[in-house]
């Protein structure tokens, strides 16, 4: 009798963990704040939720679980279920999508950015790449070209940014290099502090983040036209973590991500860059414009020995660079052409 108690306890025991168990918290690392660059995540924790009558759950925190260099090192130990970063912060650990990163690639609206991020994380040698550390590409964080906010006198040709101390990451520092500036590379929520203590001068961005960090406030200038390229910002999750998901759970979170995305794209371009011009005038930013000459010569004297050196780069790795760099730019032209 004693055995058959202790029997029928256990399985009691055994159910309540069950029902326990449909219930499923993660938690999402980000950092800096909740801007136009997070809301693709903020707007999949809501989905998620009401898909699953709040019984999945995803966390989201600013800074608060890990620093935003080391947010796929945290995925790979499981210290969290979900994180973004950008490939150009750490180019050794993500080496496969950094192609998307490469300068005067030819990306022209968010919509193309997204379609072409979302066709190279399904492409086998990144899926690889990201497998070393335990992560799954979940959703691009499409961002539009880059641009420079700077302080003291303004650039008027490519010559005047010789010797420029401006705070660019990936290609776009390669390309600021090409024209004789300082590149230097540094966290996003680092940068207002290094531009108002003068360590540098300048620093590229894309607009919703010039915004957010405060890279306006003393600024005196912004180039309209130079479109160097833009960073490839991928959200994550730990592999291990989605593959312990229950199938509902599953499909609440993957048949997200299309909702989310159109979410994120829509309020860029009718939420942030609405409130872009209107914020450079209030603070008398003068906005800079390259003539196609000048950009023709930048483009001409970076694009091209930036990517064959990308290619052998790869190539060194034993990673397939040839092949990585025709497929984003074959990708591309498709996108063009539709």
């Amino acid at each position: 009798m004693r055995i058959m108690l202790k029997s029928a306890a256990v399985a009691a025991l055994a159910v309540g963990f069950a029902g326990e168990a449909l219930a499923t918290e993660w938690n999402v690392s980000l950092w800096g704040k909740r801007r136009a660059f997070t809301e693709h995540v903020e707007k999949l924790a809501e989905l998620v939720s009401e898909k699953t009558n709040g019984d999945f759950t995803l966390n989201i925190s600013y800074g608060g679980l890990s620093k935003n260099k080391e947010n796929l090192d945290g995925i790979s130990i499981g210290a969290f279920e979900m994180a973004q970063f950008c490939a150009g912060y750490h180019r050794d650990k993500n080496p496969t999508i950094t192609v998307l990163e490469l300068p005067f690639l030819g990306v022209e609206t968010l919509e193309q950015e997204r379609e072409l991020s979302q066709a190279l994380y399904e492409h086998e040698a990144v899926k690889e790449d990201l497998a070393r550390w335990n992560a799954t590409l979940l959703m691009p964080s499409p961002m539009p070209q880059y641009n420079l906010v700077g302080l003291g006198d303004a650039p008027q040709s490519l010559d005047d940014f010789e010797g420029l101390s401006v705070r660019a990451t990936g290609g776009i520092g390669s390309a600021m290099e090409a024209v004789g500036a300082v590149p230097t590379s540094m966290s996003a929520t680092e940068v207002r502090q290094s531009l108002d203590s003068g360590v540098i001068k300048a620093a590229a961005f894309a607009p919703h983040a010039h915004m957010s960090f405060g890279t306006i406030e003393n600024a005196n200038w912004w180039t309209t036209n130079l479109n160097p390229g833009t960073v490839n910002c991928p959200v994550v999750v730990n592999t291990d973590a989605l593959n312990d998901l229950s199938e509902e759970h599953r499909e609440a979170l993957l048949g997200s991500v299309d909702e989310a995305l159109d979410y994120y794209v829509e309020n860029y371009l009718n939420n942030t860059m609405e409130k872009w011009g209107p914020a450079l005038e209030e603070r008398g930013i003068e906005k800079i414009s390259f003539s196609e000459e000048e950009l023709a010569k930048f483009e001409e004297s970076v694009a091209g020995p930036a990517a064959q050196a990308w290619i052998e780069d790869m190539n060194a790795r034993g990673l397939p660079g040839q092949e990585l760099y025709d497929f984003a730019t074959s990708k591309l032209e498709e996108l063009k052409s539709q």
